[in-house]
């Protein structure tokens, strides 16, 4: 059956098929525009956990997204598909937390030498099989791309997008990066893993072609992190949610900001959403959630008008969902950002 026929014969004001894909919608990965790359990764988490059921969890909410979307209404109808989702990766994942945990008890509890060496054995595991997933989803990511499609990725956690970075700056000339996040990302081989969750950003500075990163939202962040964004002030500029706030109770209102921050980026745009960028009422079972941040409207505004300005937003990545043990609040969020996500890019 065709695209054309399945948009013809699909009813979407009807509940999602048993068969349906994302969103409850017909269409196969070759014949979306968009294609979503989940990612369930989650090594070097060290606070909470469950980001690498994220895709999965992300997948059954979706299902009750309605798919009348108010700025996008004909969204669905250019077709989103998420990739297979890659079982051996999970279980791979689930395999070299355990391992982390040996690092991670050696550097808060100590240990003799057995200890130590047991900690660099895993340690020095876990960083290549990170550089493994790093080269998983640069090559999946490319694929993609050089079939014509709108690519976004789907975590796990933060540190799963470096591939994603690394396809785009091998296709673009020069991007920038809209960095949505409590966290600054910048730390240097956070708990010695090189690819931590916590280094994304500073795991990116080495790309030449991202010209340019701004962080909104930004409420927790250590020394270490201060001193490398103030030694890359030319291509980081830091948005603190603190200042947000304090510019809206002196009279600026949040488009001016907005407008602000899109103003600092080049032409081209990537979007790494951390869901913890948002208040934490709206994702509490995130890894690392931070008081303050992003309400939902003001997120989705940021994301519209990015997207009105003129600017080419060339993919997204959107991370560290995780599912409660007793609700899928976090995911339904994050099934109606996802969506939101796709349609900034189709625009």
């Amino acid at each position: 059956m065709s695209k054309a026929t399945k948009i013809k014969n699909f009813d979407a004001n009807g509940p999602a098929p048993e068969d349906a894909g994302i969103y409850g919608l017909p269409f196969t990965a070759e014949e979306a525009d968009i294609v979503l790359i989940p990612v369930p990764w989650e090594v070097t988490t060290s606070y909470g956990a469950g980001t690498s059921c994220g895709p999965e969890a992300i997948l059954e909410a979706s299902y009750q997204v309605d798919l009348f979307h108010r700025e996008f209404p004909e969204l669905w109808k250019r077709g989103i598909a998420m990739d297979e989702l890659p079982m051996a990766l999970l279980e791979q994942s689930q395999a070299l937390k355990k391992e982390a945990k040996h690092v991670m008890d050696l550097l808060i509890k100590g240990g003799d030498k057995k200890k130590q060496a047991r900690a660099k054995k895993a340690l020095d595991l876990i960083n290549a099989e990170c550089e493994v997933m790093n080269a998983w989803v640069e090559q999946r990511a490319g694929y993609w791309m050089d079939q014509g499609k709108l690519v976004g990725l789907v975590g796990g956690d933060h540190s799963t997008p470096l591939g994603l970075f690394q396809a785009q700056a091998k296709r673009h000339k020069e991007f920038g990066i809209l960095h949505i996040d409590a966290h600054m990302d910048l730390r240097i081989a956070y708990e010695d893993f090189t690819y931590s969750h916590a280094s994304i950003m500073y795991n990116t500075l080495p790309i030449k072609q991202m010209k340019q990163l701004v962080s909104v939202g930004i409420r927790d962040f250590c020394e270490q992190e201060n001193t490398v964004f103030l030694k890359q002030k030319d291509r980081v500029k830091v948005i603190l949610s603190a200042d947000i706030r304090r510019q809206q109770f002196d009279g600026i209102t949040w488009r001016e900001q907005c407008d602000a921050i899109i103003s600092a980026l080049p032409e081209k745009v990537h979007i790494s959403f951390d869901i913890d960028g948002l208040e934490p009422t709206l994702c509490p079972n995130t890894g690392t959630p931070v008081p303050g941040g992003l309400q939902f409207e003001e997120a989705t505004y940021l994301l519209s008008r990015l997207a009105a300005s003129g600017k080419k937003i060339i993919g997204f990545d959107l991370v560290e969902v995780a599912p409660g043990a007793h609700d899928e609040w976090d995911a339904n969020v994050g099934a109606r950002l996802l969506y939101h996500l796709c349609g900034i890019l189709a625009k």
